[in-house]
């Protein structure tokens, strides 16, 4: 007896009356075998499962993120304890509260300087504790962020180079300033101020880098890719318990681990650029290093991230606050990183902004590095526009263009002044026509002042006269009557200024290693 469709949907629904037939009914109608062939059409239905393994997940997720959120939170706060230059400690409740306000609440104070649409950042790189020369500065860097271009530029000063010590009397070279600072309890600010009068610009934020530190960081990052411009060979670089040890890189693309980068940036004897290629490769390696640091992937990785955190923690003093992190962060990822300017105050040449000179010392002679001109004048013309250099290099066109013809009035009672200031004027200026006289009144004059004879027709001479000597512009014409465009009257303050006299780079670079730190000393 076969069974039809309709007498399987009455048992699974009711009867004819729509009332429910009892499996007794169903057994007095069909045979059991025929009873088994229904129900086994039954599927079987799991109920819930798929819904509950999305609630477990989720859940997974969320504990992940909230874990993910405190480890970062408690790691953050520990670090900005160790890190940040402040006076006043803060608690871990004013940092995450500092985290979670940057993320809920998108208004937020500016950066220092950010208002102006330019933020400077004063980078040190020292040797670090129980270290020789634990902290003498091998890198004192400007880096300059330009807000509303989002570009970059980097400016390497030389270690060797001479300066006056900001709010002393002192003079020494710059990457012995930091250690002065820390000797006398002024921390940070003598070589923040220092470098602040070289360039002409604020110093909004500091960053100290052991070097020990970079060696970790970089291997935490996983290494960092370069492009070495050409094979590098020293037997002479300097090794543990003052030894040398071999040290060789080939040209090209090269993966580097913390100690070869290390190696790579500090290594200067096998360049023919010497302590200014080092500081081309320490700009270098910033921008692979920036782009390793700030990529989703480092992000994304709690070990790592966790040990680069401590290595900060360790090893980095800095006074940018939590608060400012996280704008930071967000603006360095805008910046373009293609396009990075890198400019090396260099001694290389009569067209360079320095010059190698020395210091009868009792110990020896000191080679140092000047400025050429005396001043800092070009180079805070160079920082100021460094993000146009173009300008610069406009004005000079202007300035041959002039063909402006100069008289030198000796009133500084230095009688070997004039010759360095026409030297001063033919190889920076590239002042051809330059003519001697005798001063009316045998009187020394403080103050160096041009005269115009121009009366402004030839402003961009006038211009580099005034920012290069330097110079205040006469406000009358009685110095002397000239035909020559401008006069010159030499005061009594281009004498210390140009009283260093010029050694050569070759004997610069044999004593690179004799006299690293320089005791700071009256002028």
């Amino acid at each position: 007896m076969a069974i039809n469709l309709m007498d399987i949907q009455k048992v699974k629904i009711g009867g004819p009356a729509g009332e429910k037939l009892s499996s007794a009914s169903f057994f007095d109608e069909h045979s059991s075998t025929r009873l088994r062939t229904v129900r086994q059409a039954e599927p079987v239905r799991p109920r819930y499962s798929i819904r509950k393994a999305l609630r477990i997940f989720l859940i997974i997720v969320v504990l992940g993120m909230i874990n993910w959120g405190a480890f970062l939170f408690f790691k953050i706060h520990s670090v900005s304890q160790r890190v940040t230059i402040q006076n006043e400690p803060r608690s871990l409740m004013q940092d995450v509260g500092s985290v979670v306000a940057s993320v809920v609440i998108p208004s937020r104070e500016p950066l220092r300087g950010e208002a102006d649409g330019r933020i400077n950042i004063l980078l040190l790189g020292a040797a670090g504790t129980n270290k020789p020369g634990q902290n003498l500065t091998d890198t004192v860097m400007l880096m300059s962020i330009n807000t509303s271009a989002k570009r970059v530029a980097l400016l390497s000063l030389p270690r060797d180079l001479l300066t006056k010590v900001a709010n002393t009397q002192l003079s020494t070279k710059i990457n012995s300033i930091y250690q002065y600072g820390l000797s006398n309890d002024q921390g940070l600010d003598p070589i923040r101020n220092t470098v602040s009068e070289i360039t002409g610009l604020p110093i909004h934020y500091s960053l100290v880098v052991d070097f020990s530190a970079f060696t970790q960081f970089i291997d935490n990052l996983g290494g960092i890719n370069v492009t070495v411009e050409r094979d590098i060979y020293d037997p002479r670089y300097p090794g543990p318990n003052y030894s040398y040890e071999t040290f060789s890189l080939d040209k090209g693309f090269q993966h580097l681990d913390g100690a070869t980068a290390l190696k790579y940036v500090r290594e200067r004897h096998d360049d023919p650029e010497g302590d200014f290629g080092r500081a081309k490769r320490q700009q270098q390696v910033i921008q692979a290093v920036r782009n390793k640091a700030l990529s989703l992937r480092t992000f994304l990785d709690p070990f790592r991230l966790g040990n680069l955190l401590d290595t900060l923690g360790e090893s980095v003093k800095t006074d940018v606050t939590l608060d400012e992190v996280e704008r930071f962060v967000t603006l360095i990822r805008e910046v373009d990183t293609q396009n990075v300017t890198n400019v090396v105050a260099d001694a290389w040449n009569k067209d360079s902004l320095l010059k190698v000179s020395h210091l009868n010392t009792p110990a020896g002679r000191a080679f140092v590095l000047v400025p050429r001109t005396g001043n800092f004048g070009q180079v805070q013309d160079l920082v100021l526009n460094i993000f146009d250099l173009d300008r610069i290099r406009q004005r000079r066109a202007e300035l041959d263009k002039e063909s402006a013809t100069v008289t030198i009035v000796n009133g500084s009672g230095d009688k070997n002044i004039p010759t360095k200031v026409e030297s001063l004027l033919r190889e920076q200026l590239k002042i051809k026509s330059i003519l001697f006289a005798n001063q009316l009144k045998q009187i020394a004059w403080e103050h160096t002042t041009v005269q115009d004879n121009t009366r402004g027709a030839k402003i961009y001479t006038l211009d580099e006269l005034l920012k290069t000597l330097p110079a205040t512009r006469a406000t009358d014409n009685a110095i002397l009557n000239s035909s020559t465009d401008f006069v010159i009257l030499v005061g009594k303050d281009m004498v210390r200024p140009l009283s260093f006299e010029e050694d050569s780079v070759e004997e610069f670079k044999k004593s690179e290693d004799q006299q690293e730190y320089f005791e700071p000393s009256n002028d």
